[in-house]
């Protein structure tokens, strides 16, 4: 009876089992799927988009003479980077199963390198636009005089200077390591105290919630000045493209909120053992993050320039 008890229970198991991995592999298979339906148009729009946006902006002297603009300048820039280092290999990984860093140790370093720079650079660019934006709004001279375009590429070549130093040690400590169980060749960071950095310090602070703040709080306050321009003696051009450039940074702002804040919660979502261990639950978190990544992405893809009236 016993074993007859236990052979139920023991077949009761290999079927949920085995139900349990057909429904992990559709989940797997879902988000391969993703990957390649949405990604590629995210990808071919980007880069489209941020190129039209650089031709905008440099192609008028109004905007080329607007400090806010040589931000948005910059923004489109590295944006074009960012998708390219790290979204292009996304679907060539997980669509196409092409994974070029599993084939060079220098190719992993560089990537990241790269994917980081782009990353930080282009949310330092978007919280300093915001921020610029504020101070040529204001009402008081002393704060609208701070915003020049000297200061602005100042302001720039410090932050290149200081992101491509941040990114040195993952040029350092990054490897290529094979699996015992899969036999799969993956980058890696060697140092856990790096790992656990690039996870809450670089991913979640950084590209996360800090400059979600910077740039909800700044926008604000730059579109609530904006709001009172009609009631100031204010050139009328000067309005104009003030009201413009405010409107455009204040949609990117939203939207990078919107676009940032659910990646970053799955993000840590996933970094919770509890929930990773169950492969379920793991396959179906692994969906939802890779539906919000692809999210995320269109923040890099967003045309500033359409939202010009």
């Amino acid at each position: 009876m016993t074993v007859s008890l236990f052979n139920r229970f023991s077949k009761s198991k290999e079927v949920r089992s085995t139900m349990s991995t057909t429904n992990t592999s559709n989940f797997m298979f879902q988000t391969d799927k993703l990957t390649i339906i949405i990604g590629i148009p995210i990808l071919v729009a980007g880069l489209l988009g941020d190129i039209l946006n650089c031709i905008v902006f440099l192609s008028l002297k109004t905007f080329r003479e607007n400090t806010c603009a040589f931000y948005l300048i910059v923004l489109s820039f590295v944006n074009i980077g960012q998708l390219l280092t790290s979204l292009f290999p996304r679907i060539m990984s997980v669509g196409f199963d092409i994974d070029w860093a599993s084939n060079s140790a220098w190719y992993c370093r560089l990537r990241i390198y790269i994917l980081q720079f782009c990353t930080l650079m282009s949310y330092t660019a978007m919280c300093l636009a915001t921020i610029d934006q504020f101070l040529t709004t204001c009402i008081n001279p002393r704060w609208q005089q701070i915003s020049t375009i000297k200061l602005s590429r100042l302001l720039s070549a410090i932050f290149v200077f200081v992101w491509v130093l941040h990114g040195i040690p993952f040029l350092i400590y990054l490897d290529t390591i094979e699996s015992p169980v899969t036999h799969q060749i993956y980058c890696v960071v060697k140092r856990d105290m790096l790992l656990q950095y690039f996870h809450y310090g670089f991913i979640v602070l950084l590209s996360g919630f800090v400059p979600v703040i910077i740039t909800l709080l700044f926008g604000f306050l730059a579109y609530r000045n904006v709001t009172q321009l009609a009631y100031r003696t204010v050139p009328i051009i000067r309005r104009e493209l003030d009201k413009q450039l405010s409107t455009m940074v204040f949609i990117q702002v939203i939207y990078n909120c919107f676009a940032t804040i659910p990646y970053i919660i799955m993000y840590i979502l996933m970094r919770i053992p509890a929930l990773v261990r169950q492969p379920f639950l793991n396959a179906q978190l692994a969906l939802a993050s890779s539906v919000l990544i692809l999210l995320y992405y269109t923040y890099y893809a967003v045309r500033i320039n359409q939202f010009i009236e």
